[in-house]
């Protein structure tokens, strides 16, 4: 089956609502040039506040099923499209989650996927707002193929990678927030940002299946600092490793990607790395370290 991928690359700004029409006009657009499955970036509802740590920013979160699910659920019903959505999960009073969920191209709300790792880091305070994930890893089988939703700093781990694709999904979808500071010399920019598109590529390689990598473009300092630059250059990786398509550094972009489900199999019997796993080797993964 052969479905079309749609990757809303967008700046934001401070007005959540403003942010929250636009992604959905940047989807109607998609739509119209055929898109199948529309994949937001993370936290597309607002700029990218975990640059610090500020308690005004929990009022950012909503709760899910809640007002961004509905409007997604409705537009996914009048289109007959999948969305994947990133959110700010308000699940309970002083519970909150990095979420993504999806809907079907009948509306319904399929699932939630909570973002498992959480990074500190500087002007990446993440640890401050969100809870890691207790749903483990999920794949949703929807009307465009089979889905495993991670979320940004997931993208380095190998091993949440594999899990999705052992519980069968086709492509791996990544919403994402990763940018430069901009006093970090052009050097280092660049190994950065080589370093995140190789490990996302080496995803496809180790499990043959397709990996769509959504992330936000534009400078944002909503806490006054020296802010970050986002690289955007969200990208679709082949069931082989191979960059399908791009978006630029800065620009707004509906990247707008074609993929063959049929070729993981083609993939996959030619790369045979599920076949020849040693699964009775690898307890020691469990460990945190072995040395």
């Amino acid at each position: 089956m052969k479905v079309k991928l749609a990757l809303l690359q967008h700046p934001c700004g401070p007005d959540l609502e403003a942010n929250h029409r636009h992604t959905l006009e940047l989807a109607e657009r998609a739509v119209a040039q055929g898109a199948n499955i529309l994949c937001t970036q993370e936290l597309y509802r607002s700029e990218y506040f975990c640059q610090s740590e500020d308690y005004r920013y929990f009022d950012c979160a909503e709760s899910i099923p809640g007002p961004s699910t509905d409007a997604w659920s409705a537009f996914a019903r009048r289109h007959g499209v999948v969305v994947v959505s990133s959110l700010f999960e308000r699940r309970a009073p002083g519970l909150y989650h990095n979420t993504a969920v999806v809907v079907d191209a009948d509306g319904s709300l399929l699932g939630s996927y909570r973002k498992m790792h959480i990074p500190d880091d500087p002007l990446f305070y993440e640890k401050f707002y969100f809870t890691p994930g207790d749903l483990g890893y999920r794949v949703w089988n929807t009307r465009f193929g089979k889905l495993g939703v991670l979320i940004c700093w997931d993208q380095w781990y190998p091993e949440a990678a594999r899990l999705t694709a052992l519980k069968g999904a086709e492509i791996l979808i990544y919403p994402t927030a990763i940018g430069w500071h901009p006093a970090e010399p052009a050097a280092l920019q660049q190994r950065q940002h080589a370093a995140w598109e190789t490990i996302q590529r080496s995803h496809a390689v180790a499990n043959g299946c397709y990996v769509a990598s959504i992330n936000r473009c534009g400078f944002e300092n909503p806490a006054g600092g020296n802010g970050l630059r986002f690289w955007g250059q969200s990208f679709v990786a082949g069931t082989m490793g191979e960059v399908l398509a791009k978006a630029s550094v800065e620009s707004e972009e509906i990247l707008l990607v074609e993929v063959d489900l049929a070729s993981l199999d083609d993939t996959r019997t030619h790369w045979p790395f599920l076949r020849d796993r040693r699964i009775d080797s690898y307890s020691e993964i469990t460990q945190r370290y072995l040395a």
